[in-house]
């Protein structure tokens, strides 16, 4: 069942790139106290996440954090290894926050994943984006077909 407005998000441990290497962090590390902004990818470096959705959430940085929010974080099912050198390669190394969802547990938790195994993907997530407060989903946007528009930056800013 995917994850509605007014629910509470699921227990659930990422990885992250930092300076001192790979690192878990959950999400009682993430959202609890804070206000965020979560999207979510089928896969760094994959065209539409790497040159329409990620780079709306890096050009409206200051607009989004400017209305209240602590976090921006983006997660897919890829490794930690992965996303910290997409994060590094877009410019996104400490604006957003991102986090390898490698086996999906993430995604599957809150009904947000997809099969991608016809585009020799496997497991993935949906493109997604939500805003979370103190652990609460109050904003919930799965695009319902390509590309980014329910999901994006844009709409987000929005809806703060």
């Amino acid at each position: 069942m995917t994850i509605s407005v007014g629910d509470k998000l699921p227990e659930a441990t990422f990885k992250t790139m930092t300076a001192d290497g790979a690192k878990p962090i959950t999400s009682a590390e993430i959202f609890p106290g804070k206000k965020v902004v979560l999207f979510g990818v089928p896969g760094a470096f994959t065209p539409t996440c790497s040159n329409n959705h990620l780079p709306g959430y890096l050009e409206n940085h200051d607009a989004i954090l400017a209305r209240g929010v602590d976090t921006i974080a983006v997660v897919s099912v890829n490794d930690v290894h992965v996303m910290g050198a997409w994060a590094r390669f877009t410019g996104g190394d400490g604006k957003i926050l991102f986090l390898a969802d490698g086996n999906g547990d993430f995604a599957k938790a809150v009904g947000l994943d997809a099969d991608y195994s016809g585009g020799g993907m496997g497991l993935r997530s949906k493109r997604f984006s939500m805003i979370i407060d103190d652990g609460k989903v109050t904003a919930l946007n799965v695009e319902t077909k390509p590309g980014v528009d329910e999901s994006g930056a844009a709409h987000i800013l929005g809806q703060l």
